[in-house]
């Protein structure tokens, strides 16, 4: 059988595609890294700049006028624990990655969403890619990263952008299409453009739906940023991985529990924000 269908040379074909990609745009993709790493180091300078004290009163706060006192009060505590474990820093540069992969998968992902919605022609294109994206194991996405990127916070950014943006996509076609049919032909029977459909009708009534995407956006950046350790990436993956190599089962329980509640803390705060633009 192998004699007569001969082997299909895909990784080779996979492996000059990436290895062309890298030596004719070696220069965007520096610019890119360079751009990528100070916006990185930036925030990370801002964030731990504020007191511990500091960024837990703006969580609580946040958290207080989202969802309430019980939400406020979990936080808090939960941050406590972080800090009281010596993970503090970890915490905060983990945190810096999840929100600079999410602000650019989201920057991404809704016009894609937006367009497919709109265009049947490009929803038919667009979801057999989000399905080969969702179905793709994790640790796949780490590879094309480190040839254009190289090993470090950079090119965990690039695969967890990559990771977790179909979600957002998936979510914000879904929302634009429930929009109630009569809705629309109310709009079209008031003259309304497709602008004007598309930003007072169609957007507003799908935004809790929209929300929920970049609610498990979040969710996939945290967990990919975890794994992105791997290649280099800072934080409390790290942490986690310095433990697996060093055999402190201890310590990689501490920081998994902080891994848990930064992602039940931006879950929470994610989930009140899209209940309160469905109650208004």
């Amino acid at each position: 059988m192998d004699a007569i269908i001969p082997r299909i040379p895909l990784g080779q074909w996979i492996e000059a595609g990436l290895k062309w990609l890298t030596t004719e745009y070696s220069i965007v993709t520096r610019s890119i890294s360079r751009l990528t790493q100070g916006g990185i180091d930036a925030l990370n300078d801002i964030l731990l700049g504020v007191p511990d004290w500091g960024i837990m009163i703006i969580v609580a706060a946040l958290c207080w006028r989202l969802s309430g006192w019980r939400l406020a009060l979990g936080s808090v505590l939960g941050l406590l624990l972080t800090d009281n474990m010596g993970l503090w820093d970890p915490m905060i540069k983990t945190l810096t990655l999840v929100v600079i992969a999410t602000l650019v998968a989201v920057v991404i992902a809704l016009p894609i969403g937006i367009l497919a919605a709109l265009s049947s022609r490009l929803y038919r294109v667009v979801m057999p890619v989000l399905d080969f994206m969702q179905t793709m194991p994790a640790f796949v996405y780490l590879i094309p990263a480190i040839p254009f990127f190289g090993i470090g916070s950079v090119s965990a950014i690039f695969a967890t952008v990559i990771f977790s943006m179909p979600p957002a996509i998936r979510l914000t076609i879904l929302g634009i299409r429930q929009v109630p049919e009569d809705l629309i032909e109310a709009a079209d029977a008031y003259g309304s453009t497709r602008a004007q459909k598309l930003v007072k009708v169609q957007l507003p009534l799908s935004l809790p739906t929209i929300m929920a995407g970049i609610n498990q956006t979040i969710m996939l950046a945290l967990s990919m940023v975890v794994i992105a350790a791997m290649i280099g990436a800072e934080g409390l993956g790290s942490e986690v991985w310095r433990a697996i190599q060093r055999l402190r089962p201890g310590d990689g329980f501490e920081a998994g529990i902080a891994v848990v509640i930064l992602a039940m803390i931006l879950d929470r705060i994610t989930q009140s924000l899209k209940k309160s633009n469905k109650k208004e």
